[in-house]
C-alpha cells in the first residue's frame, strides 16, 4: 500500500511540476496565435483603405515653376508639411497657419 502511495505521489508531482505548465503554455501560444491573426487581418483591411490625394499647396500659394523644383513639399509623396519637418520632427510655424494643413482631412481608422 504505502508503494502505490508512493507512485502516486511522485505521479502527482510529475502533474504539478511538468503537465500544468505545458498546458498552461500551450493555452497561451494558443490565444497568442489567435490574436496575431486578428492583428494580421487588421494590418491588411488598413493597407486596402482609400487613398486620400494629397494637397496641391502649391497651387493655393501660387508657387512658380520655378519654386516647385526645389519645393521639398511638391517634390515628396508626403503632404507638404509633413516632408517640410524640421531636423527635431517639429512642424515649421507658417505650416501650422497654413490653409492646406488646416483643411486637410484627418485619417479616420475604420
Amino acid at each position: 500500500m504505502e508503494t502505490i502511495t508512493a507512485i502516486l505521489a511522485v505521479i502527482a508531482g510529475f502533474a504539478l511540476r511538468l503537465a500544468i505548465p505545458i498546458a498552461v503554455t500551450a493555452l497561451a501560444i494558443y490565444f497568442l496565435r489567435r490574436m496575431d491573426t486578428r492583428w494580421k487581418v487588421e494590418a491588411e483591411t488598413q493597407l486596402l483603405q482609400p487613398v486620400v490625394e494629397k494637397p496641391k499647396c502649391w497651387e493655393i500659394h501660387g508657387c512658380t515653376s520655378e519654386m516647385r523644383a526645389t519645393c521639398s513639399g511638391y517634390q515628396s509623396e508626403q503632404p507638404c508639411w509633413q516632408a517640410l519637418r524640421k531636423e527635431n520632427g517639429y512642424l515649421q510655424e507658417r505650416c501650422l497657419g497654413c490653409d492646406v494643413f488646416r483643411k486637410a482631412p484627418i485619417p479616420v481608422k475604420i
